[in-house]
């Protein structure tokens, strides 16, 4: 069994390299008409260059597995702004592309909590289908398509999870089938566990991405046993391998938060069960401390017996 690991957005230790600096709307309406654009394509301009450099350090650090920013283009999706994010940006979109391409990455994006199928209100739904065509359309850019993926939560239950289950199902109709196909879902800390998640992902052919921490947070019983192998099951429609999400909880009372790092001691029994599969799969770490944290946890792995390191981000066990 072959893990990879990798990790979310930010490389700690690249100086001043966020890939996500951000323009609000209204900071943007204040600035004169004529500045707006230029305001508009100069944070793009640096989020792009300091994911290229993003990229590089991963390369220089074996990491094949990596989240991108969503906060890339600053106000893509805000009705009033609505702007070409692609022109402007062509030869950097591509040559990004051309890194992943050369060195194999498989890269992913994660829209927040408010990209959603279950709203009864349309706006919401159609919001959702937007942002969902903002990040189709960096993968595009990047000619990325072939692995990238977009990860999102099936959202609210409003009280009634029942019907809400229902109206993702036909909301989600609404979504072009092309960016479907690039859409996976995960489990969530909260309202939609880990058998609602895998059922819904079966009846869509979607693929399921695992949140070990959020199962842990969210479940009525020990039961994830019985679910693992469906769960794989549902990639085998893809060209990719499944992936997973690890984190650990900040405390007992800060139990949904994430930790700067992540407990072997709190990741190990999933580990355990996943080996007894015998199946390679990636896992994304959503840890306080990125690349850090990753690099520590594959450290500790590594010192298990039977675990045998063979780059500086994956073991083989």
């Amino acid at each position: 069994m072959k893990i990879r690991f990798g990790y979310v957005a930010n490389a700690l230790g690249l100086w001043d390299a966020s890939p996500s600096k951000t323009l609000t709307f209204s900071r943007y309406s204040m600035l004169p008409k004529d500045e707006r654009m230029e305001k508009l394509k100069s944070i793009t301009a640096q989020n792009l260059h300091h994911t290229k450099r993003i990229l590089y350090y991963n390369i220089a650090h074996e990491i094949e597995l990596y989240r991108l920013s969503s906060s890339i283009v600053p106000l893509a999706t805000h009705p009033e702004v609505m702007w070409d994010f692609y022109t402007p940006f062509k030869n950097e979109w591509k040559e990004l592309g051309e890194i992943i391409q050369q060195f194999k990455m498989r890269v992913s994006f994660h829209p927040n909590q408010f990209t959603l199928f279950t709203s009864q209100k349309e706006e919401v739904t159609m919001n959702a289908v937007k942002d969902m065509e903002y990040h189709y359309s960096m993968l595009k850019a990047m000619n990325a398509l072939h692995t990238g993926l977009i990860n999102i939560h099936i959202g609210g239950a409003y009280g009634d999870k029942s019907n809400s289950l229902i109206r993702f199902h036909q909301n989600l109709k609404q979504l072009p089938e092309e960016i479907k196909r690039h859409m996976t879902l995960e489990n969530d800390d909260k309202t939609y566990d880990v058998p609602e998640t895998l059922v819904t992902c079966e009846k869509e052919n979607i693929p399921m991405v695992l949140d070990y921490h959020h199962h842990m947070a969210n479940k009525e019983e020990d039961d994830l046993h019985l679910y693992l192998q469906r769960i794989f099951n549902t990639w085998n429609s893809t060209n990719v391998i499944p992936k997973v999400h690890i984190s650990s909880p900040k405390s007992e009372q800060a139990y949904r938060s994430h930790a700067d790092f992540v407990s072997l001691d709190f990741a190990l029994p999933f580990l355990k069960m996943a080996k007894e599969l015998n199946q390679d799969f990636d896992i994304m770490i959503e840890a306080k401390q990125k690349n850090l944290a990753m690099q520590k946890l594959v450290e500790d792995i590594s010192a298990i017996r039977g675990v045998k390191r063979i780059s500086s981000s994956s073991v083989e066990w």
